[in-house]
Formats: structure tokens, sequence, C-alpha cells
């Protein structure tokens, strides 16, 4: 007896549709490894559909007072608020996370975040006016940008969409989002909660594959294009972007220095261990900023490795809806070679102190690693394994970690673990990184931007300098002698 698929579908002017021509893709609950639902393969006829819709949505909404779309704003965050188990369940089966931790962890903030742009919509400005040649005053307008492409992971499919939508829709922008095609179920679900509230058009759910991402970054209505993906994704994006030169917001890959100095005692380092395994296997390690990447001073290299792979043996995966664990499986059966893959090809001198394998034979899951003995050019050092895997290094001294934690080519998160506070001042300045923990790691506020250097990309989500980054600035001439 074959379970009968459920039917998902793109959410375009309000409705939502198949694909005009009928295409779709399965999609897998990672921790069972069987298909739940097939959602729209969208090709060029409903990227079209789509764009046409924003276009169209973009002059009324652009001109909505900021209070008007704070109003709007506040109205989705609470019915994402009233709607929260009906999001967990379907994250859950997106990804396969723990259902409790999805709950604590996931929807507080993005129920927060989207009231935080609600407020930002009331503090669009420009500088004073004023005379800076004679006869004529300067006015500063901050307006949206237009119609914005945005292109969401798979990692965090919910949060990530609220990352999107938000900033844009307060700034007076209207979107086409297209969430991952191993993700798109939890996204659709909040198509349904906005188009309840807000007018037709103004948001728009496109699912599909690459080609279809490729499709809306190529199309000719967008003015900005964001994506958080991979590195690979966001070139091509540029690339595609630059054609017609539409604005570009990246924000990809990772790879976090966690940088432990000598001088933590017994206590501290207990706390150091606790805080980086949550921070390096949280979401099994499938966050750009995970705590992967521990350099550790030799003097107390031994002891560290040796509390870290203690704790990663007590580290727990498992199924979504058993409380006891920290993360689910990973997202999907490539990722889940990619991981393996790593290991797999460990040099000599590696040494896996914990984990290191898959975890049953059903579902994605991986078990929590330690590796150690790594040194700098080695792949697992250089490149992002996007797992449930911390790698630890040894150095000895300032100058020494600061050489290791800049030499790769990602700069989106760090952190210093330390009891000098000069210390933890030059580590904070020299680090090359977009942000900078002090003796902790993966937290995120609203207020606070996120956002990297070097192939991690530009632009920044959160903040009001997340918000700025949907908007554009022109200047009023006028003359005072008319």
């Amino acid at each position: 007896m074959t379970t009968e698929l459920r039917r998902l579908r793109n959410y375009i002017n309000g409705e939502f549709r198949d694909a005009a021509d009928g295409r779709t893709i399965e999609v897998v609950n990672p921790a069972t490894g069987e298909a739940y639902a097939t959602s729209p393969l969208s090709g060029q006829a409903d990227v079209d559909a789509a764009m046409e819709a924003a276009a169209a949505a973009f002059p009324a909404w652009r001109d909505t007072t900021p209070a008007e779309r704070q109003k709007v704003m506040l109205k989705i965050a609470d019915a994402i608020e009233e709607r929260a188990e009906d999001l967990i369940a379907a994250e859950s089966e997106n990804t396969g996370k723990p259902l409790e931790l999805t709950r604590t962890e996931e929807i507080p903030p993005m129920v927060d975040q989207i009231r935080f742009f609600a407020g930002a919509a009331r503090m669009l400005e420009g500088r004073s006016a004023g005379e800076y040649m004679d006869g004529f005053t300067s006015i500063v307008r901050r307006e949206p940008v237009g119609v914005c492409a945005q292109v969401a992971p798979w990692n965090y499919p919910m949060m990530m969409a609220v990352w999107k939508f938000a900033p844009a829709l307060a700034a007076g922008n209207t979107v086409v989002l297209k969430p991952s095609d191993t993700t798109p179920a939890s996204t659709l679900l909040m198509a349904e909660i906005i188009g309840a509230i807000a007018p037709k058009g103004v948001f728009n759910v496109i699912c599909g594959d690459r080609d279809s991402g490729r499709t809306m970054v190529e199309h000719a209505t967008p003015a900005m294009v964001s994506i958080t993906g991979s590195v690979r994704a966001g070139m091509q994006v540029a690339e595609s972007a630059s054609r017609d030169l539409k604005r570009v917001h990246l924000e990809l890959g990772g790879k976090a220095p966690v940088v432990v100095f000598e001088d933590l005692d017994s206590e501290a380092i207990a706390k150091a261990v606790e805080e980086i395994s949550v921070a390096g296997y949280f979401n099994a390690g499938q966050d750009c900023t995970a705590a992967c990447r521990v350099l550790v001073h030799e003097s107390i290299h031994d002891e560290f490795v040796a509390e870290l792979a203690k704790a990663a043996a007590g580290t727990k995966t498992g199924a979504p809806d058993d409380e006891d664990v920290l993360y689910g499986p990973l997202n999907n059966a490539n990722q889940l070679k990619h991981v393996s893959g790593f290991i797999e090809r460990l040099p000599a001198h590696a040494k896996v102190e914990a984990g290191g394998h898959r975890v049953g034979d059903k579902g994605y899951f991986y078990a929590p690693t330690v590796v150690s003995g790594l040194k700098q050019d080695d792949e697992i050092i250089q490149n992002e394994v996007f797992g449930p895997v911390i790698t630890v290094q040894s150095f000895t001294d300032e100058a020494q970690a600061l050489e290791y934690a800049n030499g790769v080519e990602f700069a989106l998160a760090s952190s210093v673990w330390t009891k000098d506070h000069g210390r933890a001042m030059r580590m904070s300045k020299n680090l090359d990184f977009g942000c900078v923990w002090i003796n902790t790691h993966i937290m995120l506020v609203a207020e606070m931007p996120h956002g990297g250097f070097k192939q991690s990309g530009y632009g920044k989500d959160l903040s009001a300098y997340g918000f700025d980054d949907y908007t554009r600035i022109k200047h009023v001439m006028t003359s005072l002698d008319a």
C-alpha cells in the first residue's frame, strides 16, 4: 500500500497554483528518508507570473505609510505566533528538527525579528535638509528598491524566510521568494498566513530547483536579488545579476574559528566545552556560524580535546519527537554523503576522537564528531563541512592563533575565549570576520547585524543595517528662487 503524497503549490498573487506545465519534485523527510509531498518544479511561466504580480503590487505597497506597513507586519508576527504549532510541524517534516527545539529556539526569534522590522518601518528617514549651495535646499529620500527576488536555504527554512521577507516588506518592497527544493513546506504555510493579511502580490513563493532560482535571478523585473546559500550559488547569482546590474545581497558559507586561550581555569574550560559543543552541533552543524573550527593553546590542548570528545559522546541525535536530542538529521542524502566524505578522506595525521559515522540506517543522522591532529592546509580545515563535526588545532601564541583563524576564505563569524580583556579586544580587532563573540558563540539578536566578508558574501541581515540594504537613496534639490 502506498501513501498518497501531499501536493504543495506555488503562491502567486494571493492564490496557490501548480506549476504551469505540471512538473513536480518529490519532497523527502530527512528523518525517515521517505517522500511525503510533491512541490512544483517552476519554470519560466511561473516565474513570469510571480514577477508580474509583485511588480503590479509594488506601487500601492510602496506608497503605504510606514505606520500602515508596521500594522501589517505586526499582524503577520501575531499570526505566526498563533500558528506556531502548525509551523513547527511543517518545519520538522521539512528538516527532521527536534520539535521542542524548534518551538523554543526558532519561533520566538522569528516573531521578534518581524516585530523588530515592523518598528524599523517607522524609522525610514534621510539626513536633515540643508543648504549646501547658495540658493538651493537639499533633502534625502530613502525609498524601497522595488521587486526583490529572494532565495532561502534549507538549514533554517522558516527563519531564513523571515530574514528575507521581513526587512524587504517593511521597507516597502514586494517579494518573490524561493525556498530550497528540499524544504518548501513551512515557507508555503507562511505564505498562507501572510496572504490573509498583506495585499495580493506583495508576497509570492515560487518552488523549484536551481534552474528555477536561476530563472528568478536572471528575470528582468527584480531590482534586487538576495540569497543565503553556498559560495558557488552566491557567485553564480552575482554573475547573473551583473548582466543587468541588479543589487545583490549575499550571505554565504562560514568556517568559524573558536580561539581558546590558556588563561582559562578548569571551570572556564568546562563552560567553554559545553557551550562550544552546543554551538558546534546545534542543527546538526548545518549553520554558517557553527563553532566548527576550534583552535586551542598547546598548553591546554590535550585536556580540551578530551573534554570535547566526552561532550560529543554525551550529545544525542534522533527523531523529532525525542525531547532528549540536541539535533536531528542532516537535510538530505547528498549532505550526508558530503559530510561522510570529509571523514573518509581524512589524512593519516588526523585522529577521530569521537563520532565519525552515520547513526542508524533510516534517515540521514550523523554522530557528533571531534577530529584532532589537523594541519592548516587540510581539506577539512579549509572547506565547509556543514555537519556535526568539530575540528581541533593547536597553536603556540596569539600571533599563530590569528594566522590560523584568518587563514581560510570564509569570514562570517568567530569567537575568542579568554579572561584577558586586552587580548579579547586585540583579537576582536584583528579577526577578519563579520562577527566576533567573546566567551560565547552563536548568539544572535534582531538589533545587531549578521553578515560576513570575503567568500562569506556581503550585505547584512537583521538590524538597521540589514533594513538599509532594502532601501535606496535619492537626493532631491530645489531652487529657493523658484
